[in-house]
């Protein structure tokens, strides 16, 4: 296979191990098909926005040109602190995607990796929010009808729980021996009465198996910037990282909008 184009984060589906599409120029690759494999990702020193798709010599926010790093609604402030969301008021950079994407039901989840760590995330992003994170297991804690007020329960819930995940220990397979669900229920104590009703009763737990044939010792994160040919056997993948027999790993996300070329 040899394939070339500008890829975006990889596409996931939950089963008994992840399934991973690499989104490759008009092509969608399943990866998991070349674990075990030898495999070539060649950088071709070009990039392109991937919201207008403008080329840029620097990509932002995980493939985003200047221009829309700076005023569009996908990079506004709320996506990393959604307690700062103003949609619901009607207000935000732009009011209509707002509407469509933030003023909708929202959870804040717990999720299990090297530790118990919370988040939000808008509902039709479950189980993929999980995946991209690299979690082990994860459970709902909460749903609410905005953004906004997930934010806010989510920073009250911080005094209590880290809200990042340790993505060297989450790929080195290292687990937490933490109960999820007994966090989860002594964390209800520490909501403010209005936020109860918001609570979520259902403990349906969900575990997450990632297509790896071994977890890497030591890991060493490389980008095409300065690495602009990776190459080794692809021993698995998980979160968006491509992980390799050597223990080098590519997180592809933070490569959206690059043009590449993938050989296997």
């Amino acid at each position: 296979m040899y394939v070339s184009g500008i890829i975006e984060k990889m596409e996931t589906q939950l089963a008994q191990e992840v399934l991973y599409w690499l989104p490759l120029g008009d092509e969608r690759i399943l990866m998991n098909e070349f674990i075990g494999e030898a495999i070539s990702l060649k950088y071709n020193h070009q990039i392109n926005c991937i919201i207008c798709g403008r080329k840029t010599a620097k990509s932002f926010a995980q493939g985003l040109c200047f221009t829309c790093f700076s005023k569009s609604p996908e990079n506004s402030e709320c996506i990393i602190r959604p307690e700062l969301c103003s949609g619901h008021l009607g207000q935000g950079r732009n009011a209509e995607w707002e509407l469509e994407h933030h003023v909708k039901p929202h959870y804040v989840y717990l999720a299990a990796s090297s530790d118990i760590k919370v988040g939000v995330t808008r509902d039709t992003q479950i189980p993929t929010r999980w995946i991209d994170q690299g979690a082990d297991a994860a459970l709902l804690f909460a749903k609410t009808p905005n953004r906004y007020l997930a934010g806010l329960m989510e920073v009250n819930l911080k005094n209590h729980l880290t809200d990042r995940t340790d993505w060297r220990k989450m790929l080195r397979g290292e687990k937490t021996e933490k109960n999820i669900l007994e966090i989860k229920h002594s964390l209800r104590q520490f909501l403010s009465p209005e936020f109860q009703a918001y609570f979520i009763e259902d403990d349906t737990l969900t575990f997450i198996h990632y297509p790896l044939i071994t977890s890497p010792e030591k890991v060493t994160s490389i980008g095409l910037e300065k690495t602009p040919l990776v190459e080794g056997v692809l021993n698995g993948i998980k979160g968006q990282y491509l992980i390799f027999d050597t223990g080098n790993v590519i997180n592809i996300r933070a490569h959206g909008g690059y043009n590449i070329t993938l050989e296997a």
